[in-house]
């Protein structure tokens, strides 16, 4: 049978071959440390447990409004209040099952066939995908290192045509934990004004920012800017609720009306129980949030230092996230490798650790290792990193 050509077109994830291999060893008793996570290692926070059995004991297990219950959509509207100033109306927000079912519905409902997507590099490895199934084009920016992964005002205005429809700002950035400053957004801002260029700020990583940095919204930077941005943001990686799929995103209401409208014929509604636990989440105590933040942030300092001092590596200092996004392209060659794929591969067989290349995320010379895991995994993982690099310099000249 002949599939349909939007999946042909889709681009394998770099990162399955990696992790079906760690899996294998695992499985074969190896002690494999795995780096690759995408979701903090801490439980959901009990209140937010103990709302969603409550709520299925009182039995709300039945379909809700597509758009999301109008609890949540309260409680997410108090947020935006709370956090960022922003006011939103009720008709302004759509609930879904996780930002990444949000941003995939986003997609289809602004692209036509053609229509392109300014995606920086380093970007999120499904942003490019979703773009692509919606018919749209990818147009990458690189993000360049020296400039800590992010695109200056002049590389947007260059890449912009006219067939241009909007632009992906994700502060803090899933792979490099970067953060961009209320300045930045501000003349990135001004030339998507200017060019009626529609702003996609996925704002999944907010509430884990560390060292003083401050998370600023481009939503929250002026009324214009407000009416030109569609907010991605979710439960997930604030309040460590990955598997409850809750995400939601917040703009102008004729975008939110179609999305909801999309949604209403593809997943009827987000699951009942996880909108439930997600209003405890934002209507409960956010000390889990605090704790978890802080908890990361000490995680960070240690295994940063650890990290440069491993011959090879270079690394740009995150401000969120819980990510490490080091440039290894010199580690690579050191230890008799052409590329960092074949590097990463190495490293799992041979050192038992492992971590996401880079070539997933649009920039092959880096790899990204993920410090939402124990501190004692995380000095063993750079400590046997670090041997991996120095047995191998030496056996290799």
């Amino acid at each position: 049978m002949k599939l349909a050509n939007r999946v042909m077109a889709l681009t394998p994830s770099t990162t399955l071959a990696i992790t079906a291999k760690a899996k294998e060893l695992k499985e074969k008793g190896e002690d494999v440390i795995g780096l690759g996570a995408g979701e903090p290692d801490y439980n959901t926070p009990q209140h937010i447990l103990d709302a969603a059995e409550k709520s299925m004991n009182e039995g709300h297990t039945k379909y809700t409004p597509s758009a999301g219950l109008p609890a949540l959509k309260k409680a997410i509207i108090n947020k935006f209040e709370a956090d960022q100033g922003l006011t939103y109306k009720p008709n302004e927000v759509i609930v879904g099952n996780g930002a990444k079912h949000v941003l995939y519905t986003l997609f289809q409902v602004i692209l036509n066939e053609g229509d392109e997507v300014i995606i920086p590099t380093p970007y999120w490895v499904s942003y490019p995908e979703q773009v692509k199934l919606a018919g749209g084009v990818p147009v990458y920016v690189d993000g360049l290192e020296q400039n800590n992964f992010k695109i200056t005002p002049e590389q947007l205005k260059e890449a912009i045509t006219d067939k241009t429809k909007a632009v992906i700002i994700n502060s803090p950035s899933n792979p490099t934990g970067v953060l961009y400053s209320e300045q930045e957004l501000l003349e990135l801002g001004k030339i998507c004004l200017a060019e009626d260029i529609l702003i996609v700020s996925d704002e999944i990583y907010e509430k884990l920012v560390y060292s003083g940095a401050k998370h600023v919204s481009i939503a929250e930077l002026s009324p214009e800017l407000k009416e030109q941005t569609i907010v991605i943001n979710g439960v997930s990686k604030s309040h460590s609720m990955t598997g409850w799929r809750i995400g939601y995103a917040a703009g102008n209401k004729q975008i939110v009306e179609a999305m909801t409208n999309l949604a209403s014929h593809s997943t009827s509604n987000p699951t009942t129980t996880a909108q439930y636990a997600a209003i405890a989440a934002y209507n409960g105590t956010q000390e889990p949030v605090e704790e978890m933040r802080q908890a990361f942030e000490k995680r960070l300092e240690i295994i940063y230092d650890k990290l440069v001092s491993i011959p090879g590596f270079t690394c740009v200092k995150p401000q969120g996230a819980f990510y490490l996004y080091p440039n290894v392209k010199a580690a690579a060659e050191m230890t008799g490798f052409s590329n960092v794929d074949d590097f990463v591969e190495a490293l799992l067989v041979e050192a038992k650790v492992a971590v996401i290349p880079g070539s997933g995320f649009g920039t092959p010379d880096n790899i990204r290792l993920s410090y939402a895991t124990s501190l004692e995994l995380l000095e063993k993982a750079v400590e046997r990193i670090s041997q991996f690099v120095t047995v191998r310099s030496k056996t290799n000249f």
